[in-house]
């Protein structure tokens, strides 16, 4: 079974070669590594560690070019943790939301921009990092703990006070809305991502020259804005977690 098919007046054409549940593995021992979405994922990674090293390692006074570039992103990463976290506690998260935020971004966009699917691997395919389900939920889970490290390292035990706020009849919601905090942070980003990718691949193959452009210009916007939704919800979720700390210990 083919995974996507397009079918109009000319009968059915194959977008992609992959089987539906069929993936590029490496096997280590009993452990299996998912091979496409590391090899993109140690892409992405690399990227950032190329742009940050040096954007550094020739430091001036007054920035310019990547040097400026960078520390533009790193005030706009600080000014998202500020506003959602708090002028006094952002600090500490600003490293965990801007790596958050740069990897989505790189990520989202690197599917845009670079061609993987003409890169050729055994029983599968590239695609971006973000078009997986595994690397969305990684994601989600990673910003679980750390609301709940948040939580935890600012009120103690009373964090666990807030699943029976304002009553405790609403525990089994609250306790649920834990739940699904990262079930819907995983199922947007990758809901998005291979919404975008997939029409933009029908366009290419109906109308192959000036038509998919526009979509194409469209998914780069819509992949920074994914990023940032991302990240500005996981720091409103930090922020939230340490809400009331600073009123109990005026009390």
């Amino acid at each position: 079974m083919q995974m996507f098919d397009v079918i109009n007046a000319f009968g059915s054409f194959p977008l992609a070669e992959l089987e539906v549940g069929k993936h590029f593995y490496w096997q280590i021992g009993n452990l299996k590594i998912h091979g496409q979405v590391v090899l993109t994922s140690w892409f992405v990674i690399a990227l950032l560690l190329l742009l940050s090293i040096s954007a550094t390692r020739n430091i001036q006074r007054i920035p310019s070019g990547l040097q400026n570039f960078m520390e533009y992103a790193l005030e706009f990463i600080r000014d998202l943790a500020k506003n959602q976290i708090g002028e006094k506690e952002y600090r500490p998260w600003v490293p965990f939301v801007g790596t958050l935020f740069l990897f989505i971004f790189v990520s989202n966009w690197s599917g845009a921009l670079i061609p993987w699917k003409l890169l050729e691997i055994p029983d599968s395919e590239l695609a971006a990092p973000t078009n997986d389900i595994n690397t969305t939920v990684a994601l989600a889970l990673l910003t679980s703990l750390a609301y709940f490290y948040a939580g935890f390292s600012k009120r103690g035990l009373g964090y666990l006070l807030k699943y029976v706020e304002p009553t405790p009849i609403l525990l089994p919601i609250n306790v649920l809305e834990d739940f699904t905090k990262p079930l819907s942070l995983s199922f947007r980003l990758f809901g998005n991502i291979v919404a975008d990718e997939l029409v933009v691949a029908v366009l290419v193959l109906l109308v192959p020259l000036f038509v998919p452009l526009p979509m194409m210009v469209l998914g780069l916007f819509t992949s920074a804005i994914q990023a940032l939704i991302f990240a500005t919800l996981a720091a409103a979720y930090i922020g939230e977690a340490m809400e009331g700390h600073g009123e109990e210990e005026h009390e």
